[in-house]
Order: C-alpha cells, then sequence, then structure tokens
C-alpha cells in the first residue's frame, strides 16, 4: 500500500460516509456579532424571513443568517473521493484527498462538497477544503449557506394536473463543465428518477417527481451537482422573467 492510500484509508475510518455534520453549531451562533447591514438587521429581528432576503437579492455574507432564520436547515455530503478497493475497483467517499510535494514531504489536502436545504424550496451548494475531512466538510457547509437560491415548484406534466408543488412548473436545463442536464416535469407518484447523488439536492430542494437527462461526464459529481443547481436557479429566474 502507498502512502497515499494508507491516508485515504484513515481519513475514510475518521469521517464514515454515513456521520452527518451538525448544520448549526449552537455555541457558534450564541457567539454570533454581526459584521454586515444586513446580518445586524437579522440579528435585531428587523428580518425575520429568508424569502425575504432572498426577493430583494440581497447577499448573504454571513453563515449564522441562515442559521438564524433556518435552524432546522438539512445538509447532505455528496461523494466525490474514491478509495482503492483491496480486490480493485473504487469505493466512493465523502471527501478528495489530493497531495503536494514540497521540501519537508508530502502534505495532504481533503475537498468536500456539500448541499444544504430546507425541503421545501429552499437549496445551496458549496465547496470547501482543508488538511482535515472534518473540517472540509464543515467549511463546504458554511459555504453552501451563502449559496441559498430560491426553488420554483408546481405540477408541469401534463400527466398529472394536480396543481401542487410535487414536481417543477417546466422543462429547464442547467449546465456545469462539460455536464449538461435537462430537468422535465413528472406525474405525481414517479419520484426522482435520477442517480443517487443527483437525488441528493433534489430533495432538499422540496422536489418529489422529477425525470432527468443527463449529458458529458457526470461521473465528475461535483459538475453534475453543480449543473442541477444551474437548472434549479433558472426556475426561479424565468418565473420572475
Amino acid at each position: 500500500m502507498t502512502e497515499e492510500e494508507a491516508v485515504e484509508e484513515k481519513h475514510e475510518e475518521e469521517i464514515p460516509v454515513t456521520e452527518e455534520v451538525p448544520t448549526v453549531i449552537p455555541s457558534a451562533l450564541e457567539k454570533w456579532k454581526p459584521k454586515t447591514s444586513l446580518g445586524k438587521e437579522v440579528f435585531e429581528g428587523k428580518i425575520t424571513s429568508i424569502e425575504e432576503i432572498l426577493d430583494s437579492g440581497r447577499k448573504i455574507k454571513e453563515p449564522e443568517i441562515v442559521d438564524k432564520l433556518l435552524p432546522n436547515l438539512k445538509n447532505e455530503i455528496i461523494l466525490i473521493g474514491r478509495r482503492t478497493g483491496k480486490g480493485g475497483g473504487a469505493q466512493r467517499i465523502p471527501v478528495k484527498i489530493t497531495a503536494t510535494m514540497h521540501k519537508s514531504g508530502r502534505r495532504f489536502k481533503a475537498t468536500a462538497f456539500s448541499v444544504v436545504g430546507n425541503e421545501d424550496g429552499i437549496v445551496g451548494i458549496g465547496k470547501g477544503s482543508a488538511p482535515e475531512p472534518r473540517d472540509a466538510i464543515a467549511k463546504s457547509i458554511q459555504r453552501a449557506k451563502l449559496n441559498l437560491i430560491k426553488v420554483k415548484r408546481g405540477c408541469g406534466s401534463w400527466e398529472c394536473g394536480c396543481g401542487e408543488n410535487h414536481s417543477i412548473p417546466f422543462k429547464v436545463e442547467g449546465k456545469s463543465g462539460s455536464v449538461r442536464v435537462i430537468l422535465m416535469p413528472a406525474p405525481k407518484g414517479v419520484g426522482i428518477v435520477a442517480s443517487d447523488e443527483a437525488k441528493k439536492i433534489l430533495r432538499l430542494a422540496g422536489i418529489k417527481d422529477v425525470w432527468i437527462k443527463t449529458f458529458g461526464k457526470t461521473a465528475t459529481r461535483m459538475n453534475l451537482i453543480s449543473a442541477i443547481y444551474d437548472a434549479l436557479k433558472k426556475l426561479y429566474i424565468y418565473d420572475k422573467g
């Protein structure tokens, strides 16, 4: 076993695939001292809804704003890393480990990619890097909170017509890198017809039924999730236009 494989195995033992990182750290919220005008308004109780912020187009620069307004925000870790198995092949892990050579030896860096959402029309994505996997995951969740968007939901399938917010209102396309995705409305009961990783962002966005068509190198999961995020963002932009 090489040195890099040994480190990856060590990190995998520290961060199990099924482990959840707390979305809100109570002690951090209690010690929060707002630095932006938006943060001060939220802290003083002048703004009590995350929708009010997103509708106004103001930029969220402090994750504590989201912690204050959405204390029950959920998170999912996208499995972007891989570890070589004993019999060949590869196993997906929550973090991607990279190494750089220095005079003092190899230095390893962990990168994580997370999705946050309230399962009711609010979702965000973020990437974080740190020497330790746990810190990288925590950083990615914090950054995902700064990228929240509203997702327009509806019943755009001609086969359903129930009028409920279980799918998307119309067909939409998103792109990131070499990956292109097309989201299509689906009737009630179909579910999310997508890969396990793609289901994470759609479920946290509050979408229950949808068809997805993908193009490009979807094995690059950061691009896949970013493309879906781009498509979800366009649902709301087109609605406003």
